[in-house]
């Protein structure tokens, strides 16, 4: 009784107060029978893979870091998180290799420790996620001759190779280099001055790129590992999980993971 309410509880998104009265018993019945089901694991047998690693969250301060393998489109791990910090992913790959599973590269989001704990395979950033840095700083309309003309280079990632790409920041580095330098003095009432740069926008966007750059091209590098460029697989995978999960409104933390994990490791 207890698996098959799980079943139309998650899969058929039903809620509690239909299947209260679908199965003519109470909420709180309905709810201790959900209790009674074990929190889903991954079901996958272990074997070399290229991963997708990130986190989603739910508000600030509860989220799911989740590793997908990529060839299947299978999640093989995931964990609860107060924040996102690179111990949890450090975590997780000791323990898929415990389980026998070989990581042969990574594809991430992009935050500067990534590459740190993926330092020994190929890393590959996300080449969406550089995209949405850059417009972040510059907005997808930039006020500024630099600032269009950077954001029109990062567009160009999905359709170039690292050759071209680096050679047209090269060139926009040697046409609007001073102008990104530029410096501006403030005083404060109590007389102190600080400098910072004028244009903060541009200056920060030109060296997410700069920084990241060794990272933007790694799938082109190693074709036998059919590396993605983005990590749209698992993002997919997060929008589904939310809409999903969206049904069921107000769960307690427990009762929510449950869930989460259930539809994490169907392929939500």
């Amino acid at each position: 009784m207890s698996a098959g309410l799980w079943k139309e509880y998650t899969e058929e998104k039903q809620t509690l107060k239909q299947l209260a009265k679908k199965h003519g018993h109470s909420h709180p019945w309905v709810r201790s029978r959900l209790d009674q089901v074990p929190v889903p694991t991954p079901e996958v047998a272990p074997h070399p893979t290229v991963i997708i690693a990130d986190t989603t969250f739910w508000g600030r301060k509860y989220g799911v870091c989740v590793f997908r393998a990529w060839p299947l489109a299978k999640n093989i791990w995931w964990h609860e998180v107060s924040s996102e910090l690179m111990a949890h992913y450090r975590y997780a790959r000791q323990i898929l290799r415990e389980r026998g599973w070989i990581i042969k590269a990574a594809v991430v989001a992009g935050r500067r420790g990534f590459f740190n704990v993926f330092n020994d395979i190929p890393v590959q950033m996300c080449q969406f996620h550089q995209i949405k840095i850059v417009t972040r700083y510059l907005t997808k309309r930039p006020k500024t001759e630099a600032g269009e003309a950077l954001v029109t280079l990062v567009l160009t990632l999905t359709t170039t190779d690292e050759m071209t790409f680096t050679a047209a920041l090269a060139d926009w580095h040697a046409q609007f280099d001073t102008f990104m330098d530029e410096m501006t003095e403030s005083t404060f009432e109590n007389g102190k001055t600080t400098r910072h740069h004028t244009h903060k926008g541009v200056y920060s966007a030109y060296h997410s790129l700069e920084r990241n750059l060794p990272y933007l091209f790694t799938y082109l590098k190693y074709p036998e590992l059919n590396i993605p460029n983005t990590t749209n697989s698992l993002d997919g995978s997060f929008s589904a999980l939310k809409k999903k999960l969206g049904v069921h409104h107000g769960l307690r933390r427990d009762r929510r993971y449950k869930v989460i994990s259930k539809l994490l490791r169907d392929g939500a």
